[in-house]
């Protein structure tokens, strides 16, 4: 089954018309895009885009052979014109199926905003998904491997609204509709995100990918899937967006635990809103483990190991273990820590590190102990992780000896965490710049 993508942009195409934005601006080329549009085989077509039969005709494809159009979601783009020839566009109804002349069945799946989604098989067992801008399959993923469309078993193809709805892709993956197999393609492209590298960063991060206009996908072929770390270290300084990155490169999977090394602070209000912004944001299926104690965590899921998100939780109140995520065995959903300043503040308190003469004492080589342990945990864990840090050795030299010794220590931990991960980033300006991977 071949797909022939005429358009891979929003409804209102990419770039917008009239818009002065940065994204619009450098729009270009391949990373120019019209409405998203489907060609299938030949002879279906999913959604219309400006001049369908010329950007048929440029994917060097005919619409002559077109024999049904089907509808997934109200226009709000360009007004859109049905070519003389093509069929009437329709709609098939949520749940119902429709059978093609040709071999193709059509599956109507139902979706979480106005639109419908489609499920289509080829004539010899291929399956792809479409779902229509900013949607997701409704109804809860219950992790049984029944798919969106109903059927059971991964997806060959999908494609959806990546930006907009990582959390439809989570929620896929939950299911078992998408696996590591599975080719997840980004549609409905907007000027949310910069086109070119950046675009494509964000979605190799979420196992994704973007193809030009015109492309045209076998389904079922193999195609390499990014490579997705299993360990990375986010740096960056005060609100230079690294925690917003970090929860971005797991937003688009299930059953994240999101290890919050702060806790609470009483009577200090600026700290109370920070955590109140930080869950705001995160997915409401993410579990929250509130614990400083992370080398079980981490140990969690490797043979001869029993601990797990329970047995971590000693250092403070999981805020959601029986949530959504809470299904899924533990040891093994993928891990988000932020951040290890604030667990490094908690062993320095521990061990006494801010006093001198402790410090001389005894200090120094407890403190050592408890980061090497940290650090081996990470190297030998079998979980995806993905941990967020402050980057302290650029700014102005503290002024007391405490001081000092923080930023010392932090940065002597940062590298050696950072040594044991696949991929290192440095948040500057909320732009994520790759120091590795």
């Amino acid at each position: 089954m071949d797909v022939t993508l005429l358009g891979t942009g929003a409804p209102q195409g990419l770039p917008r018309p009239g818009c002065p934005c940065a994204a619009c601006a450098t729009a270009v080329g391949d990373e120019a895009r019209a409405a998203t549009a489907l060609l299938v085989d030949g002879a279906l077509m999913i959604d219309l885009t400006p001049g369908p039969a010329f950007a048929a005709a440029r994917a060097g494809q005919s619409l002559t052979g077109v024999r049904q159009v089907l509808l997934s979601h109200p226009h709000d783009g360009p007004v859109m014109e049905v070519p003389a020839g093509l069929p009437q566009p329709g709609r098939v109804a949520d749940g119902r199926e429709l059978a093609l002349l040709d071999g193709h069945r059509v599956r109507a799946v139902a979706v979480d905003i106005p639109g419908t989604g489609y499920e289509i098989s080829g004539a010899a067992g291929e399956r792809l998904l479409y779902l229509p801008p900013g949607a997701a399959p409704a109804g809860p993923a219950n992790g049984n491997g029944r798919t969106a469309g109903g059927g059971t078993g991964p997806y060959d193809l999908v494609l959806l609204d990546v930006q907009a709805r990582p959390d439809a892709l989570a929620k896929l993956r939950a299911s078992g509709a998408v696996d590591a197999a599975t080719d997840v393609v980004a549609v409905h492209l907007d000027h949310d995100v910069p086109p070119g590298p950046e675009l494509h960063r964000r979605l190799a991060a979420a196992g994704a990918r973007a193809v030009p206009d015109g492309s045209t996908l076998v389904v079922g072929e193999f195609h390499a899937v990014p490579d997705l770390p299993r360990r990375t270290l986010v740096l960056g300084g005060a609100r230079s967006g690294k925690s917003v990155e970090a929860e971005r490169r797991l937003a688009a999977f299930p059953d994240v635990v999101y290890v919050a090394t702060g806790g609470t602070r009483d009577g200090d209000q600026d700290w109370a809103q920070r955590v109140s912004l930080h869950r705001e944001r995160r997915p409401g299926s993410w579990r929250t483990v509130e614990t400083c104690d992370l080398v079980p965590l981490l140990e969690a899921g490797r043979p001869g190991t029993d601990a797990g998100e329970r047995g971590a939780d000693a250092g403070g109140p999981d805020t959601g273990a029986e949530g959504p995520g809470a299904g899924r065995p533990d040891g093994t959903s993928p891990l988000l820590i932020d951040c290890l300043a604030l667990w490094l503040t908690h062993v320095m308190d521990e061990v006494g590190a801010w006093d001198d003469a402790t410090w001389e004492a005894g200090g120094r080589r407890a403190l050592r102990e408890r980061t090497d342990a940290l650090v081996a945990a990470v190297r030998q864990t079998r979980r995806t992780v993905v941990a967020v840090s402050n980057e302290v050795g650029s700014g102005v030299v503290p002024a007391t000896a405490a001081g000092r010794r923080f930023r010392d220590e932090l940065g002597r931990l940062n590298a050696a965490f950072g040594a044991e991960c696949e991929q290192l980033l440095l948040v500057v300006a909320g732009q994520a710049l790759a120091l590795r991977g």
